[in-house]
């Protein structure tokens, strides 16, 4: 922490606050307004990634923010830049994770005339952000961005957005750095842990479901040795896979889009649910389907890390404010040992997941997308970290990819399109000593496909599997299901995705067989390059399991 023996600039200040969080990496596309700041970022001790349009920047952001847990750090400028950086805001928002957006502002004495690409930033990410700040002297500067790291960490994660007025980051302050920040963790109550030692006693078709933020591997790894003591069979939340290990005995699957029928079954029969760090929400819950609201059949403990989420849908029979780390120490704690008569459910719920996620159903085409999937995750070390947007494609990783460790999987649960090329982008660069593929459909991609540039700028190689079928997939089946056989404005004529990496100085490879992949693959790997490999998947192939002439044929039966 440095002591205010100096004066410094605003701009000063900030990087300075930056180190004393101990942030190593950020991102940002440059912009006027925060020039300050880029000036003392020049002799700073911090890797700067500039990327080429905010949203992937903000993007890239959220998936340091859920690979560290501490916020991921985003600069943009005034106006579109903050806009532009919007989508970032709203999936670190959704998927709780801890961001901090800092936003260049006009002058504060031009404030209210609507000066060039002046926002209100408070109206603007109000209803997104945890908090937003316009920080309006420089001496403040340490206290508020101290404030903004507590906020975007503690109780249930979230972003921050902090506005700098230009003449504030050339304003000059005599003020010490704030310390390092910790977020609280609430820990169980001894008396929530002994009614929840005797809901356990009562159950006969428990089940737990993890989801949220705030995971450490140490959390896991206690949740999991619990779980094989009690043969307590787990669930994972949309797109929080890696909460739990696959190919534990214990694991019964992930509730999402289309979830496999067994475990919605599963849940729908519990007697007792327990959610740790998990909300239900729409995906999760087949659209609010499998509990009811706001008084669940099932008997439900929600655990959760922020307090405002704690009975907010669903009204629990034990509500606990809790992290995950706390609460699985809470349990690892815990003498009570649970009947052995939850083994056998244990066990046949590992088998549905397993033969759910075992053999791809052949769809039209010559490239097996499943067959892919179900390949790479036996060739691929288990510590290999997937990442995605939102499309159908998504769908086949889902079901058939298996996430035996934690901290691999960065997907959007709030559905967002364009997420995993930049998630990949930061995630090798994160770990460049790891795998890293990241997985989009041709309309996904062409949401921020421009952070390629910024892999080859900084010679960082992820691996980008583009799955190709020239439309919207998701737009198409949901028209063929309401409207069979109208289609309206889901058709795409795509680029060479190929050729685009090549164009970027990447590798590029085109696949239209299941057997070209891994040729091409070895060779993206071998390249030492960004690399793109183009994979043509059938039109008809819309999901795992269902082609669109059959959507469309059964979608007219009904009318």
């Amino acid at each position: 922490m440095t002591c205010a023996h100096r004066p410094r600039t605003g701009g000063q200040l900030i990087v300075d606050q930056l180190l004393a969080q101990k942030v190593e990496r950020i991102t940002c596309v440059p912009g006027e307004s925060y020039l300050a700041v880029l000036d003392a970022l020049h002799d700073a001790d911090i890797d700067v990634l500039v990327c080429r349009n905010e949203g992937g920047a903000a993007m890239m952001a959220d998936a340091c923010g859920k690979m560290t847990g501490r916020p991921g750090i985003c600069f943009v400028t005034r106006g579109p830049g903050a806009t532009n950086a919007s989508p970032g805001v709203h999936i670190a928002a959704q998927d709780s994770t801890p961001l901090i957006l800092f936003v260049g502002q006009v002058e504060r004495g031009m404030r209210g005339r609507e000066a060039f690409q002046e926002l209100d930033y408070r109206a603007v990410f109000g209803s997104i952000a945890k908090w937003v700040v316009e920080i309006d002297a420089a001496a403040r500067i340490p206290e508020l961005v101290a404030r903004a790291f507590r906020v975007a960490m503690q109780g249930r994660p979230g972003p921050v957005v902090v506005a700098l007025p230009e003449d504030v980051l050339t304003d000059l302050a005599e003020v010490a750095d704030a310390p390092y920040v910790e977020p609280a963790e609430p820990y169980p109550a001894p008396a929530d842990m002994a009614l929840l030692a005797d809901l356990l006693r009562q159950a006969e078709r428990p089940l737990a479901i993890l989801g949220g933020a705030r995971w450490t591997q140490h959390a896991r790894d206690e949740l999991t040795a619990f779980s094989a003591r009690c043969s307590l069979p787990v669930a994972t939340s949309f797109r929080r896979a890696d909460r739990f290990p696959s190919d534990h005995p214990c694991y019964v699957g992930d509730v999402g889009i289309g979830p496999n029928p067994k475990l919605a079954s599963r849940v729908r029969e519990a007697d007792l649910l327990i959610l740790l760090g998990a909300r239900m929400s729409e995906m999760p819950s087949s659209s609010y389907a499998l509990l009811d609201i706001p008084n669940p059949r099932q008997k439900v403990v929600q655990v959760h890390s922020g307090p405002e989420e704690l009975g907010k849908v669903y009204q629990p029979a034990l509500a606990v404010e809790a992290t995950p780390g706390a609460f699985a120490s809470a349990l690892a704690a815990m003498t009570y040992r649970p009947q052995a008569k939850w083994e056998e459910t244990s066990s046949q719920g590992h088998a549905d997941y397993l033969a759910w996620s075992e053999t791809p159903q052949t769809l039209p085409g010559d490239f097996q997308y499943g067959e892919v999937v179900k390949a790479l995750r036996e060739q691929i070390p288990a510590d290999s970290i997937i990442c995605n947007g939102a499309g159908n494609y998504a769908a086949w990783l889902h079901r058939y990819y298996r996430f035996r460790t934690g901290g691999i999987q960065l997907a959007p649960t709030s559905g967002s399109m364009g997420y995993g090329i930049p998630a990949g982008v930061m995630a090798k660069r994160q770990f460049p000593e790891r795998t890293v593929i990241a997985f989009a459909g041709d309309g996904c991609y062409l949401m921020n496909g421009q952070e390629f540039a910024t892999a080859v700028q900084y010679g960082i190689p992820v691996i980008i599997v583009v799955v190709d079928n020239g439309m919207y997939g998701t737009i198409r089946m949901h028209q063929e299901i309401e409207y069979p056989g109208r289609i309206s404005a889901s058709r795409l004529v795509n680029p060479d995705f190929a050729a685009y990496a090549r164009a970027f100085r990447g590798h590029g490879e085109t696949v239209t067989r299941t057997e070209e992949f891994f040729p091409a693959y070895e060779r993206a790997k071998a390249s030492g390059l960004p690399a793109i490999i183009h994979c043509k998947l059938d039109p008809e192939a819309i999901t795992p399991v269902q082609t669109l002439t059959a959507i469309r044929e059964e979608a007219q039966k009904t009318r």
